[in-house]
């Protein structure tokens, strides 16, 4: 009998591994990678083997994505994908929200926006919708004001006031904590600043508002997205023990947006 149930119990351990799938989820490093070595770990319950690949910017994960290098990606934001398929032509859809990481001024010069004295310079993303948010948090702040019409991908040319001529220069993101000390002040994308050591929370002077529409999504081929696999990568993400684990381990830095 005990060898029967030995032969069942191995039987059903290798028809659950032929039934498993494997796939690969594009990350940047910090949060994103973090949180998604707990999904993966949830996801192997389900049967979904999911291999994390890290990138450096924010700029090949999604050509990954459409050359099918990778399965998946999670490391944007809805207005970011919007604009990459807009210039690049990608095809790609969010089936999914995960966190939202909100932006952040960081200075090692000044202890708020209040003490940039005329003509300073404050660095910002060089990607048009990153650095659209980053000048779009300065703004809610007062230190600069836009067109009525801007919309969100607002660009320095459309700053109708700024009373402290403030300097902008425009850095690869990933560059911008490096860039503290030959700048004022930088508005850094919250998984750069934790990479760096930087907490939004106890080092910004400034931080976006709560309202921001700037949660960060799962992303991949259209062709994809009623796949098993994806439904499956949604349902892990969205998992309770992931709620708990960014609200234990961030302490409010970042907030599940789902």
């Amino acid at each position: 009998m005990k060898k029967l149930v030995l032969a069942a119990a191995f039987a059903l351990a290798t028809a659950s591994s032929a039934l498993a799938e494997d796939i690969k989820v594009g990350v940047t490093p910090g949060e994103h990678a973090n949180i998604m070595e707990k999904v993966a770990a949830v996801a192997k319950t389900k049967g979904l083997n999911i291999d994390i690949i890290e990138f450096s910017d924010y700029v090949v994960p999604n050509q990954a994505l459409n050359d099918g290098d990778i399965q998946a990606n999670s490391f944007q934001h809805q207005p970011y994908l919007d604009n990459q398929i807009a210039d690049r032509k990608f095809d790609l859809v969010a089936i999914g929200k995960t966190i939202t990481t909100p932006m952040g001024v960081y200075s090692k010069k000044v202890k708020s926006l209040d003490e940039l004295k005329d003509g300073d310079t404050v660095a910002i993303p060089n990607d048009p919708t990153n650095g659209g948010r980053a000048l779009l948090v300065l703004a809610s702040k007062g230190l600069i004001k836009f067109k009525p019409d801007a919309g969100i991908k607002v660009t320095p040319s459309d700053i109708i006031e700024n009373p402290k001529k403030i300097e902008f220069s425009e850095l690869d993101a990933a560059q911008l904590p490096r860039s503290l000390d030959d700048v004022d002040a930088a508005v850094i994308n919250t998984n750069y600043a934790m990479e760096a050591g930087l907490n939004p929370k106890k080092d910004a002077i400034a931080i976006e508002g709560e309202k921001s529409p700037y949660a960060n999504i799962i992303v991949v081929r259209s062709a994809d997205k009623d796949a098993p696999w994806a439904k499956t990568l949604v349902e892990a993400y969205h998992d309770e023990s992931i709620r708990k684990f960014i609200n234990d381990e961030y302490k409010g830095a970042l907030i599940p947006s789902w």
